[in-house]
């Protein structure tokens, strides 16, 4: 059996063509075997060999056949011979006599070819399973979608793959994310992306199929008790509560609604913006009872054609218009390095810690290597030159410090892609004046000149601001790891405190 077969491949090889078909064929077809065996065994897990495997060997294996008719046909042109002559010479007399139920060469022909199908079936479904896993998209192509990989690792989405937010269900969105795919791997292979890149806003598909999946909105009512903690730069670090009662409703029940008021299926909001980074309005709407709109306009935006628009220059808002960083969040470098002393990952007991931190974590550097260097030099110096018995005996928690001052760098600054401390907003809230005041200001009025309602209590009432009185009932919650949602008996003294 064996030797019929290599016959056969000896036979497909009329000139060197042929041969060189036939080799490409036969080690790309032995070389996948072997890879899938190895990457299904769990001894190979990386995303590079993954893209030999299921995309250059198949590609090979696809060359590799196609050379051997055009090797056929050029021998011909070359000999003159036709192709019964050819077989007569390539193949013994046993090979082409005709039986039953063909020749051998035809039945050889034949178990090639089912193999061939079945192969290249393997191997594409194989390729879109691979295709399919967050390793293939956070490291293919390493150096432009690393700054996306790290933040996707330690984000609440991380054991969501990648394709259920970006891709979605069914063939359409299969095949235009496939499309969008060939496309940038052209982009990334003659490096014609942007740098930062910019948010797909508008090639994600709509919320209700994909988070909504997960995240209903009928289920978001009443409202939820947090607390926010931060952390001054003075020598103790000293920290400051802000206790919130967040309204999510996306009810309107006696004229109360909720943060989700926006996105309930018995509203509809839709915008048009300035540009793709949707932080600019330049009209929003919202669907009144009886069918119409209610137009709020940015009364500083003058020149736009009313009577040219269309429904698609307009976004429907949901999810994603305020929950944008929902998996890929990038900090701000005071909320890291409170985030990181709320968590005890930065010991806080060290004098001026907060102060230092923020000022040796916001300085630019030109590459990650000069300000992993820059951090611990600096940090370790100060204690040095102002706490040298400090230094000496907590030698430790500087250093714990230094490591995850430097890694909170790492993660969120990425000069080769010129991503930089707010480069990517997060649009959950209001900071520098953006997220909910974007539509929620004074400029956005409507046809009687009244502006959208931006009164705070729409989305929360405070409980607290910051306040020494706060401080002294929520301390404790924070201290027994309870700060992001006090419990209840802590919340009924600091209430009574106000009666």
């Amino acid at each position: 059996m064996k030797e019929k077969y290599l016959n056969f491949l000896r036979g497909v090889s009329v000139n060197k063509i042929g041969k060189v078909g036939v080799i490409l064929t036969t080690s790309s077809f032995l070389t996948f075997i072997f890879l899938e065996l190895l990457r299904l065994s769990g001894v190979l897990t990386n995303a590079y060999i993954g893209l030999i495997t299921y995309m250059l060997l198949p590609t090979l294996f696809v060359a590799g056949l196609i050379l051997i008719p055009i090797a056929w046909q050029k021998y011909k042109k070359q000999t003159g011979k036709t192709t019964k002559e050819i077989l007569n010479q390539q193949f013994t007399d046993d090979d082409l006599e005709a039986s039953r139920v063909g020749s051998k060469l035809f039945n050889t022909i034949a178990a090639f070819t089912i193999i061939n199908i079945l192969f290249l079936t393997l191997a594409s479904m194989r390729t879109l399973t691979f295709m399919d896993k967050p390793e293939f998209c956070g490291t293919a192509c390493h150096s432009v979608m690393n700054p996306e990989w790290t933040t996707y690792q330690t984000s609440p989405h991380a054991r969501v793959v990648c394709v259920d937010c970006h891709v979605g269900e069914g063939i359409d969105a299969l095949v235009s994310s496939k499309l969008n795919g060939a496309w940038q791997v052209v982009s990334a292979t003659f490096d014609l992306y942007e740098r930062p890149i910019p948010t797909p806003v508008h090639q994600l598909r709509p919320a209700r199929e994909t988070c909504e999946k997960c995240h209903w909105p009928s289920k978001f009512y009443g409202s939820k008790l947090v607390t926010k903690v931060k952390y001054a730069q003075d020598s103790l670090s000293t920290p400051y509560y802000t206790t919130l009662n967040l309204k999510i409703d996306t009810r309107y029940d006696r004229e109360k609604a909720g943060i989700h008021w926006h996105i309930s299926s018995k509203n509809l909001v839709r915008y048009i913006s300035s540009d793709d980074k949707r932080e600019q309005m330049i009209f929003v709407e919202s669907l009144q009872q009886d069918g119409t709109y209610k137009r709020y306009t940015n009364k500083y935006i003058a020149g736009i054609d009313e009577m040219a628009l269309t429904e698609d220059d307009f976004r429907i808002m949901d999810c994603v218009d305020c929950h944008n960083r929902a998996t890929h969040i990038y900090e701000l470098p005071e909320d890291a390095v409170d985030e990181r002393i709320r968590k005890g990952m930065i010991d806080r007991s060290l004098p001026f810690i907060k102060r230092e931190a923020l000022n040796f974590l916001s300085a630019t550097y030109t590459t990650n290597g000069i300000a992993e260097r820059a951090i611990r030099t600096g940090i370790e110096r100060f204690y040095l030159n102002n706490f040298r018995n400090i230094y000496m005996s907590r030698e430790e928690y500087i250093d714990q410090a230094i490591n995850v001052l430097q890694e909170t760098y790492n993660r969120n600054i990425h000069p080769g892609m010129k991503i930089v401390w707010g480069s990517y907003p997060n649009f959950i809230g209001h900071k520098r004046n953006s997220g909910c005041f974007r539509c929620h200001n004074n400029n956005m009025i409507d046809a009687n000149g009244k502006s959208i309602d931006n009164d705070c209590t729409l989305c929360h009432s405070f409980l607290s601001y910051s306040s020494d009185e706060a401080f002294k009932y929520i301390k404790p919650a924070h201290e027994s790891g309870q700060d992001s949602l006090i419990h209840e008996t802590l919340i009924e003294e600091f209430i009574k405190s106000f009666n």
